[in-house]
């Protein structure tokens, strides 16, 4: 299993809330506190945009347009990391992916990517 696991999306309507969980491969499993984790999201016809990231101190960042209503978490026993999103918006609608990134050498996994769609 050489890829992260995306789960948790699906079409809710504007106001809604979702969460997603990212798994991580076994190829990784005994070092995943030790990569930063982070999601991005890919809407039809643009490209793939960073949406937030948890450090291995659990420092997290958000881009600017998600402040306030997601949140991204970990947990290191069960190696998953999470996104809460609140308050959707139709312009939250996008392929959400999970990667993890090597904090020692930069190595990065991808998962395979979940469907959120919100509706106005």
């Amino acid at each position: 299993q050489l890829r992260l696991v995306e789960s948790g999306g699906g079409s809710v309507q504007a106001g809604g809330s979702l969460r997603l969980t990212c798994a991580a491969p076994r190829t990784i499993t005994s070092v995943f506190n030790m990569y930063t984790m982070n999601w991005y999201r890919q809407a039809p016809g643009k490209e793939r945009e960073w949406v937030a990231s948890i450090s291995s101190s659990r420092s997290t960042t958000y881009t600017d347009s998600v402040k306030g209503r997601f949140t991204i978490s970990r947990d290191n026993s069960n190696k998953k990391v999470y996104l809460q999103m609140n308050s959707l918006k139709p312009e939250d609608t996008a392929v959400y992916y999970c990667n993890a990134r090597s904090d020692s050498s930069g190595d990065a996994v991808w998962g395979q990517g979940t469907q959120v769609t919100v509706s106005s």
